[in-house]
């Protein structure tokens, strides 16, 4: 996104080099070089300036514990956040950094749904922050509906979720644990799915909303602040987080009541625009030349001081 702008290295750590500017992806994981940044930069005297980009561990957990996390946010010069809910998480003093850029991907075309039966798709691999533990008792809860179907798409990062999911299958024949699958796969799941489903209690801005929004395929969604940045304050599809009962309901709803989806469809539609690949570019590009021709104008003070 910024290659014609500028030259560009991507790296786990940084070396020490000399770069014009930095973007930190991660306030916590990055702690370490973001630090040795403001050591350098503070050293030489000339603005270089820092981009911190937050996840929603950053958020919505490391936030608030974590002395390294706070730290990189009060050091950085600007905050990317990932949806419109997220800068009233931040300190006070910070909110006024943070520019929201929505990730993107191209739009798809919305594929055919079979009438035999409902399918939902969640999409996450298996950890406590993707919420799996809800899907797995939604999907119990649901398993004399032979007309309901869940397809549970992940890697088995957490030895015990991977033993629920499985326990889950064998309870609930409807319900597939179909473990990491390549991302064309996933989306050719998402475009085939009536909904998907993203039960986080903790997400920053959820890629894979976004790739069902941008499939045509709606979203059931935990009512926390990351997905209700991403899909607005009035979306229909909202159940409270870490409830299997509301979550059950709200796919019964879907499945008899034909109108819920087509309302739920036309409500992505409308927030489809945000997630256009070159809006986030334009944004990016805009932040990172505001950041460099304030660091330049500052030089100059300084050199003529």
């Amino acid at each position: 996104m910024l290659a014609s702008m500028a030259r560009i290295t991507i790296a786990e750590r940084w070396n020490g080099q000399p770069f014009d500017l930095m973007i930190a992806l991660h306030a916590r994981r990055s702690a370490a070089s973001i630090a040795a940044w403001e050591e350098q930069r503070a050293r030489a005297g000339r603005p270089r300036p820092l981009l911190v980009a937050l996840t929603g561990t950053d958020l919505y957990r490391d936030l608030r514990f974590d002395a390294d996390a706070q730290r990189s946010v009060r050091l950085a010069d600007g905050l990317i956040v990932l949806q419109e809910q997220a800068p009233a998480s931040l300190p006070p003093a910070a909110r006024r950094k943070a520019s929201v850029i929505y990730q993107s991907t191209g739009r798809r075309r919305r594929l055919p749904k079979t009438g035999r039966h409902l399918r939902a798709v969640m999409v996450g691999h298996l950890r406590d922050e993707k919420g799996p533990r809800t899907l797995f008792e939604a999907a119990r809860l649901l398993r004399e509906r032979i007309d309901i179907r869940i397809d549970h798409i992940g890697a088995a990062l957490d030895p015990q979720l991977a033993r629920l999911a499985m326990a889950t299958a064998r309870a609930c024949p409807r319900y597939r644990w179909l473990g990491a699958l390549p991302h064309p796969e996933t989306l050719r799941r998402i475009q085939r799915a009536h909904v998907l489903i993203n039960a986080s209690p903790i997400e920053g801005g959820a890629h894979a909303v976004l790739e069902a929004v941008r499939c045509g395929t709606p979203v059931l969604a935990s009512r926390i602040p990351g997905n209700i940045g991403m899909l607005g304050t009035g979306y229909a599809g909202y159940f409270t987080c870490g409830n299997a009962g509301a979550l059950a309901q709200m796919l019964r709803r879907c499945r008899d009541d034909p109108g819920l989806l087509a309302r739920l469809a036309g409500q992505c539609r409308v927030r489809s625009p945000r997630f256009e690949p070159a809006r986030e570019q334009q944004a990016l590009r805009r932040l990172v030349a505001s950041l460099l021709r304030d660091a330049r104008r500052a030089r100059r003070r300084t050199d003529h001081a």
